[in-house]
C-alpha cells in the first residue's frame, strides 16, 4: 500500500490545494494533509524549490495549475508575469527538492502543460511528449490531468500511470441544475462537437444523453503559416436539421473563443435554439468583450467552463458565464489513488451520468 497521504500545493494552485485538502480532512478525521512549500527567487528570476516538511515514505500528491496568469515575480527590477514554463520550471523544482524521499510521487496537473504541441509537423518541437518523459526521468510515478487536449500523448510515458479524467459528469450536473426546461430527446436537443478533435467527448456525452451529434470541420488555408498555424477559412457543418433544437458545443478549452463564437454564429443561422458552451478550461485569452458582444446579440446563451484553473474575477462576474466546481472530484480521486482502490467510474464515470439523466427526465 502506498505511504501516509501528502497534498503539495504550489503557489500556481495553492486556493484549489486549501480547498481539497479541507475535503479530505473532512472525510478524513479532521487530519492535515498540506505540506507547505516554497519557490523563492533571486534578483536575476532564477528560484528554487523548498519543502519545509519531511516527506519521507509518503505518497505526495503535487497540484500545479500552468494556467495562472495571476502570478508575478521580480527581475532584474522589473514585474515578470508568470508563463507556463515559468509554472512548469516551480513543478520540477519542488520535485527535485523531494529528493527522492517520497514513496511515490503523482502530479496533479489539470491542463497538461504543452498539450497543444502534442504532434509534429515538418521542423517542430515535440514539447507534450518531452514534458511528460522529463517528469518520468525525475521519478514521477503517476500524471493525473483532465481532458487532454490529445489523450494519445500518454503513449509518450508507457511505463508509467496516466489518468485522463473526464469532467462529464460535473458538467452534466451543472447543466441540468441551470436549466430545468431541456427535453432530452433527438427533437430538441443535439450535441456539437466544434471540429474533427472534439468528437469522442462529444460522442460520449450525446450517446449519454440519446441524442444525435453533429460537427464542425475547420476548412484551412495550408499555403499560409500566421503565428505558426495555418489560419482556418470557414468552419462547415456536417450533421441533420438545428432548426428550433438546443445546441451543446463540447471542446477542451476555450482560448481566444474565436472558433467557439465562430461556430455559436453559424448554429444561429442555421435556425438554432439555446446554443450552450461546454469547455473545460476557459482562457479567454483575448478577453471578454467578444463573447459580451456575441452575448448580447444572442449568439449563445451560457458559457460553462471548470475551476480546474485559475478564473479570471471579471469573468465570474459575467452574466452568461456558468462555473463547474470539481475540487471535491479532484479530491474523490486522490483518496481513492491513495488508498488503492480502482479508478474507472471516476475517470468514465458513464453510469452516474445516465442515472442523474434519468431523475431530471422524472
Amino acid at each position: 500500500m502506498p505511504g501516509k497521504l501528502g497534498i503539495i500545493a504550489l503557489e500556481s494552485a495553492w486556493t484549489a490545494g486549501k480547498k481539497i485538502n479541507a475535503i479530505l480532512s473532512e472525510w478524513r478525521g479532521g487530519k492535515d494533509f498540506l505540506i507547505p512549500v516554497q519557490c523563492p527567487r533571486f534578483g536575476t528570476g532564477e528560484a528554487k524549490g523548498v519543502i519545509t516538511e519531511s516527506v519521507r515514505g509518503r505518497d505526495i500528491y503535487i497540484l500545479v495549475d500552468v494556467c495562472n496568469s495571476a502570478l508575478t515575480y521580480k527581475m532584474d527590477g522589473a514585474i515578470n508575469r508568470m508563463s507556463p514554463d515559468d509554472h512548469f520550471q516551480d513543478l520540477k523544482r519542488i520535485i527535485s527538492a523531494c529528493n527522492g524521499k517520497a514513496e511515490r510521487i503523482t502530479v496533479v496537473m489539470p491542463f497538461l502543460y504543452e498539450s497543444r504541441q502534442h504532434r509534429r509537423i515538418l521542423r517542430e518541437s515535440l514539447d507534450c511528449a518531452m514534458m511528460l518523459q522529463e517528469l518520468e526521468n525525475m521519478g514521477v510515478d503517476e500524471i493525473i490531468t483532465f481532458d487532454a487536449h490529445d489523450p494519445r500523448m500518454q503513449c509518450a510515458i508507457p511505463l508509467i500511470g496516466f489518468e485522463n479524467v473526464s469532467p462529464a459528469l460535473q458538467f452534466t450536473q451543472s447543466l441540468l441544475s441551470e436549466y430545468d426546461d431541456l427535453k432530452i430527446d433527438s427533437k430538441h436537443l443535439m450535441f456539437i462537437s466544434p471540429d474533427e478533435g472534439a468528437m469522442d467527448r462529444t460522442v460520449f456525452m450525446a450517446t449519454l444523453f440519446g441524442v444525435n451529434v453533429g460537427m464542425f470541420y475547420k476548412r484551412r488555408d495550408y499555403s499560409t503559416v500566421v503565428d505558426g498555424m495555418n489560419p482556418v477559412i470557414a468552419h462547415e457543418f456536417c450533421g441533420e436539421s438545428l432548426e428550433g433544437k438546443d445546441c451543446v458545443v463540447l471542446d477542451d478549452m476555450i482560448s481566444s473563443g474565436g472558433s467557439m463564437l465562430d461556430v455559436a454564429q453559424q448554429l444561429k443561422k442555421r435556425g438554432a435554439g439555446r446554443v450552450l458552451m461546454f469547455a473545460t478550461f476557459g482562457l479567454f485569452t483575448n478577453g471578454f468583450e467578444k463573447f459580451d458582444k456575441a452575448y448580447e446579440e444572442g449568439l449563445f446563451d451560457r458559457v460553462f467552463t471548470t475551476n480546474l484553473i485559475y478564473q479570471k474575477p471579471e469573468m465570474l462576474e459575467k452574466k452568461w458565464y456558468c462555473s463547474v466546481g470539481v475540487n471535491r472530484y479532484v479530491a474523490a480521486i486522490i483518496d481513492r489513488m491513495n488508498k488503492g482502490e480502482p479508478m474507472a467510474d471516476l475517470v468514465r464515470p458513464a453510469a452516474k451520468i445516465k442515472d442523474f439523466i434519468e431523475l431530471y427526465k422524472k
